[in-house]
C-alpha cells in the first residue's frame, strides 16, 4: 500500500471528544502516524484534546514516533491508574456498584437516577478531577508553544454564555485541558480568566474553524461518538443514551455542512466499534476495554486508509 502521508500536504486533525472512548481515537492516530501522518494543526475537545496536546508535544520532540509514543504514556497511565474508575466513592458510586451486576440498561438507569437525586457536590465532595495530577506529570507546555509546535485548539463551553471558548498553543495548559473535559455532573468546574467552563463537546465536538483558515489540503476527522445508531430506542436509558449522541454530534454535523469543497475530508467513523457500547462505558477505564477500543480505532483507520 502506498504511504498516504508521504507527499505531507497541508493536513489538519480533528479530534472528538468521548471520555475513555478516547481510546478508539488514540488506536486510529497511532495506525496513521505510523503511516507517516504529519500535521501542520489539530483540533480537539475533552479526550480528543489531551491526545491532541499529546501528539503536538511528542510531534516536536520526535516526529511521528515521538507523537505515538506520548499519546501512548498517556493512555498508558490512564489504564495503569483506572483512572476515572478510582473517583473517591460517592452515592453515584453506591448507586453504580449496586446496579451495575444487572443487565447494562438497568445499571445505566441506576447511574441516570442518581445524577438526577444528587447534586455534583454531593456526588463529587472533595471536588477531585482524577485527571489533573496525570496532566501535571506529563502535560509539556513548553513544547506546545515551541516556535515548530503544529497549532492546537481545544475547545470548551462558557457554562453563563452557552459558547464554546477556543484556546490555543500559548493559552494551553492543565486547566484548559481539564475545562476541554469537564463533565460538569462529575467534576467541579473549571475556571479560567474569571469564566467558568465545562466540557467542549457541548458546544463543539471539536471546533473547525481555527483549523480551516486559511483552508487546509486534507481535514483528518476522528470520530469518537456513533453517528448513526440502528433501530429507534423505546427504554429511557436507550433514550437518554442516544440523545447524549445526537446532542454531542450537532455542532460537529454544522460545521463539516460548511467544509469548503476543496477540503479533502478523511473521515475515521467509529460507529462500527462504538455503536454497541452503552453511553456509561465513556466512564470505563478498565485495561481490557481501552485496549480493545485501541485495536478498533486502528483498525478504523485502516480502513479510512484503503478507501482512499
Amino acid at each position: 500500500m502506498k504511504n498516504f502521508f508521504a507527499a505531507r500536504p497541508r493536513t489538519v486533525l480533528a479530534l472528538q471528544g468521548g471520555g475513555a472512548h478516547g481510546a478508539f481515537t488514540w488506536g486510529a492516530l497511532d495506525r496513521l502516524l505510523e503511516d507517516g501522518l504529519s500535521f501542520d494543526a489539530v483540533t480537539g475537545v475533552s479526550s480528543g484534546a489531551m491526545i491532541a496536546a499529546m501528539a503536538v508535544q511528542g510531534m516536536v520532540k520526535a516526529g511521528p514516533s515521538g507523537a505515538r509514543a506520548a499519546v501512548a504514556r498517556l493512555w498508558g497511565r490512564v489504564m495503569e491508574g483506572n483512572l476515572l474508575g478510582n473517583i473517591p466513592a460517592t452515592p453515584l458510586d453506591w448507586m453504580w456498584d449496586t446496579t451495575k451486576a444487572f443487565s447494562n440498561d438497568f445499571a445505566w438507569s441506576g447511574l441516570t437516577q442518581a445524577l438526577r437525586m444528587f447534586d455534583p457536590g454531593v456526588l463529587n465532595p472533595l471536588g477531585q478531577n482524577p485527571l489533573e495530577p496525570l496532566l501535571r506529570e506529563l502535560l509539556d507546555v513548553a513544547a506546545l508553544r515551541a516556535p515548530d509546535a503544529a497549532r492546537l485548539y481545544v475547545g470548551a463551553t462558557d457554562v453563563e454564555s452557552g459558547e464554546a471558548t477556543i484556546f490555543s498553543n500559548a493559552e494551553i495548559g492543565v486547566e484548559a485541558l481539564l475545562a476541554s473535559a469537564c463533565i460538569p455532573m462529575m467534576f467541579p468546574t473549571v475556571k479560567i480568566g474569571g469564566r467558568h467552563y465545562w466540557d467542549g463537546g457541548y458546544s463543539c465536538n471539536p471546533p473547525l474553524a481555527p483549523v480551516l483558515e486559511p483552508a487546509p489540503e486534507r481535514l483528518v476527522l476522528i470520530r469518537a461518538q456513533p453517528r448513526r445508531r440502528p433501530g429507534v430506542p423505546t427504554a429511557t436509558a436507550d433514550i437518554v443514551h442516544r440523545l447524549h449522541e445526537i446532542a454531542f454530534q450537532a455542532p460537529l454535523d454544522a460545521e463539516l455542512a460548511l467544509l469548503p469543497k476543496r477540503v479533502q475530508l478523511i473521515e475515521v467513523s467509529a460507529d462500527a466499534a462504538l455503536a454497541r457500547h452503552p453511553l456509561n462505558s465513556k466512564l470505563n477505564t478498565d485495561r481490557p476495554f481501552l485496549e480493545a477500543l485501541f485495536a478498533a480505532g486502528r483498525e478504523a483507520a485502516e480502513r479510512a486508509l484503503h478507501s482512499e
